[in-house]
């Protein structure tokens, strides 16, 4: 049986994010998914975001499913309606049982932490896209991505809480990013610890690392399916 991966992108943004990576997987032989989540739509939220995977992949067995960022609240939801054989969660929020996304920042303590790391780095924590998410991307990547303009995420998912009792019950990797300006690598590893109670596997690089560093991170994830 055949491996698909369905590569699930960060808040506000879209399949674009993977389109450095899913023609790597796919010229190993994979079949990818790159589903569009109505990030931007206010009467949608993770059940519907979690539908939107549900459907994309279909009928599909031998499913891994990579979430990025604010997919790490859906993607477990998607893992309790359709068979998913591995989970990798990519410089991803890791939620808990009631907690909605909104309530996550403050619960994990993600602002000190922010504010902390870039003090360490002799920058200041003013609100720049650039400088926060796109310090290690390639100049041209970089280029593409702003002329596609924004896409603000609406609200509307951060408002309920996380409907989950407990984690799914499906082989769970985690993959931080040393360099992320968002979610420092620190915070990231007590959080993993905390709330998965595994150690999170490295790598370097900011936060984006499907733009950044889109042959390491297809490494990794295929060497995520060869190892069982």
């Amino acid at each position: 049986m055949s491996t698909t991966f369905v590569l699930l992108p960060g808040a506000g943004s879209d399949s674009w994010y993977w389109h450095l990576v899913a023609p790597r997987l796919r010229a190993e032989g994979y079949e990818v998914l790159t589903p569009d989540l109505p990030w931007t739509d206010d009467t949608a939220g993770l059940a519907e975001y979690t539908d939107v995977v549900v459907e994309a992949i279909g009928g599909r067995r031998n499913v891994v499913i990579v979430a990025q960022s604010m997919s790490g609240f859906v993607a477990p939801m998607v893992c309790e309606r359709v068979p998913v054989g591995r989970l990798v969660l990519v410089a991803a929020m890791t939620p808990k049982p009631g907690e909605s996304p909104g309530e996550w920042w403050g619960a994990t303590g993600q602002e000190r932490a922010q504010r902390e790391q870039a003090d360490r780095d002799g920058r200041t924590v003013d609100f720049d896209p650039r400088e926060l998410f796109f310090h290690d991307v390639p100049a041209d990547v970089t280029a593409q991505a702003f002329e596609r303009g924004e896409r603000s995420p609406s609200d509307t998912p951060f408002e309920k809480p996380w409907p989950l009792a407990a984690w799914p019950d499906v082989p769970t990797r985690f993959l931080l990013c040393r360099d992320d300006r968002l979610f420092p690598a620190d915070f990231q590893r007590r959080v993993v610890r905390e709330r998965l109670g595994i150690v999170p596997d490295e790598m370097d690089g900011g936060h984006l690392p499907a733009l950044a560093r889109p042959q390491e991170l297809t490494r990794r994830l295929l060497d995520y399916v060869r190892s069982g």
